[in-house]
């Protein structure tokens, strides 16, 4: 007895989708580590997409000449802030790397110092060693990281060429194969870019405001090395609200112990008033114009993003927890809401 035409198509038709999937499953799996790259690529190109279409479609400008010009100005962007941060870090790290026994040994005369002086124990010598240990073995994968980091940088430079030059035939091709209504597929397109500004733009604008109001307290009540202190409270400030006490709450704590008492006093009340109060501004004013991002998603995505790509989760993160809430309003639109 021959299955009917339309059943056996059927058949064939899962068994494709089936084999498709367990390739694409593979694919993934073998270049899950790439994967920040390409989403890199792809935020830089949503962020590039108007203004080199712009260039191109309306001034006639050459599409291969203006995608490397682009691909140069992001890499030399890249590599300021790569080099800010060396020279930023560099100078504290180097005497650990050169010898870390013996500035082990200084930090810990410098602690005993300070909590004699304070009366209390904070940190143990125990707990020094553990942190040499730590360290130690934090280094090889830091190397390691580096790598990936670097061929990462080169995947997404190489996928953002093609993107801007071929963007327009990519964004007819999705359009086209994406199983949705096409009011849902503009809903995506807009979000897309609304959320891709917030989370690539405007997370990290909170961070450089943050930092710089964070390193003006430093510098108003004596701290050295504040540059470096601001920098790590702007780094710091992606995680809302705590971000920030991560870095300035162990600094309050440790001119407490050396004595500088009224300095810290000062910090204290300046890190709570108004590093605290320019973070939660700024993610009510600044998030809320450019992508309307709730604190509480930004959290949750910072989090999922550390664990999924490293660093660079910081960015991403944020941006796959908004897409979930995102993809269920238009399964909503598409699915739900239409048989009501």
């Amino acid at each position: 007895m021959n299955l009917p035409g339309s059943f056996n198509n059927q058949i064939k038709q899962v068994m494709i989708l089936v084999i498709l999937l367990l390739m694409v499953f593979l694919s993934v799996r073998e270049l899950y580590v790439f994967f920040p790259g390409l989403l890199g690529a792809l935020t830089l190109y949503i962020l590039s997409r108007n203004s080199y279409f712009q260039l191109v479609y309306h001034r006639k400008w050459n599409k291969s000449g203006t995608a490397l010009l682009y691909l140069l100005v992001y890499f030399l962007l890249l590599a300021l802030l790569v080099w800010f941060t060396f020279v930023l870090v560099e100078k504290q790290v180097h005497p650990f790397i050169k010898d870390p026994v013996s500035t082990i040994t200084q930090l810990r005369e410098a602690v005993d110092k300070a909590q004699e002086r304070a009366g209390f124990t904070l940190i143990s010598g125990e707990t020094l060693v553990n942190l040499q240990q730590r360290i130690s073995g934090f280094l090889p994968s830091l190397v390691n990281d580096t790598l990936n980091l670097i061929t990462n940088l080169i995947i997404l430079l190489f996928l953002l060429y093609y993107m801007l030059v071929h963007g327009k035939e990519i964004e007819s091709y999705l359009g086209n194969i994406l199983p949705l209504k096409h009011s849902n597929i503009e809903i995506l397109a807009i979000e897309t870019k609304r959320l891709v500004k917030a989370s690539a733009l405007g997370i990290p604008m909170i961070c450089i405001i943050q930092g710089v109001t964070a390193t003006l307290g430093y510098f108003l009540f004596g701290l050295n090395d504040i540059i470096l202190w601001g920098f790590l409270t702007g780094v710091l400030a992606f995680f809302p609200i705590v971000g920030t006490m991560i870095v300035w709450v162990p600094l309050v704590v440790f001119m407490y112990a050396s004595g500088n008492n009224l300095n810290a006093t000062g910090l204290l009340l300046y890190s709570v008033i108004v590093t605290g109060n320019v973070d939660y501004l700024a993610r009510i004013t600044l998030l809320k114009r450019m992508g309307q991002v709730h604190p509480v998603v930004t959290v949750l995505g910072v989090i999922v993003g550390l664990g999924l790509f490293g660093f660079i989760g910081l960015i991403f993160g944020p941006l796959l927890v908004n897409y979930i809430i995102l993809l269920f309003r238009i399964y909503c639109n598409e699915f739900i809401l239409e048989k009501k």
